[in-house]
């Protein structure tokens, strides 16, 4: 006889709790807020779903609203919840003086990102010297994995079948980022990253904005964090790269080294 399959079972209000999660994470991305069109437009929602969601979350605190622009903000309940978590998850303290050191030396802006499953977030930002600056990056900002020099790094250190199973997952890349993220071309910078040690974002974000990110590893090897730079074209030509690229290393290998003997 054949096996009857069990019925799938589901978490009853998982749907509602996962879009809930989703438009918090939007709201916390924008610096300067978002607008319902804006949350509804790249959650996929309707503007009447993303506005049940967004006022549900607002009367717990999670989210608020600017009274002037309408833009939704994130809430005090955030904050005080952040203040708990960071005691576990928040290595930002260790890295502070790293990124401050990397922004002195290349004299470019410098940042520290953290992986958060398909993404990395940027955490730390710190303005290099030259007065030319790019904006693409700040704190709160989410890009996914081997998009931004972090998160090419990143994914340019995971296993084979892992960086399979992304790609698997994630289909809309080259049409969201453009066709030099369609899985061959970005497989090959996956491989030139990994065999240089730092990853290289030749304007593929923004026309003339350059990065360069290395992988920050965790006790197991695994490749959780990464410091990035960021700045205009001609400040990353190709005589500069490689003395960029041997800075970035030595930093991220400090870095790693720090969160290894902190988390002992």
């Amino acid at each position: 006889m054949e096996q009857q399959q069990r019925p799938r079972r589901t978490v009853p209000g998982a749907q509602a709790i996962a879009r809930a999660s989703d438009l918090l994470r939007r709201v916390s991305a924008s610096a300067d807020g978002a607008s319902l069109h804006e949350l509804a437009r790249d959650s996929g929602l309707s503007r009447s779903t993303a506005h049940r969601l967004l006022t549900a979350l607002r009367v717990e605190g999670l989210v608020d609203q600017d009274d002037a622009s309408a833009r939704w903000l994130p809430g005090p309940e955030l904050y005080l919840m952040g203040t708990v978590a960071a005691a576990r998850y928040d290595v930002t303290e260790l890295a502070r003086d790293i990124v401050r050191s990397l922004a002195v030396k290349t004299e470019e802006s410098a940042f520290f990102s953290v992986r958060r499953a398909d993404e990395t977030v940027c955490l730390l930002r710190e303005e290099g010297s030259f007065p030319i600056r790019s904006f693409v990056l700040s704190e709160g900002v989410r890009f996914p994995l081997g998009v931004a020099s972090a998160g090419l790094a990143i994914l340019s250190f995971q296993d084979d079948h892992d960086v399979d199973a992304y790609l698997e997952r994630h289909p809309e890349l080259p049409e969201r980022w453009g066709r030099a993220h369609d899985a061959q071309p970005l497989r090959s910078r996956l491989a030139e990253t990994k065999a240089r040690g730092y990853a290289v974002n030749p304007g593929l974000i923004v026309e003339g904005s350059w990065g360069m990110g290395a992988a920050v590893f965790d006790r197991d090897g695994h490749p959780q964090w990464a410091l990035s730079l960021t700045g205009v074209e001609f400040r990353f030509s190709p005589e500069r790269r490689p003395a960029l690229g041997r800075t970035l290393l030595a930093h991220a290998h400090q870095l790693t080294s720090r969160i290894a003997g902190a988390r002992r």
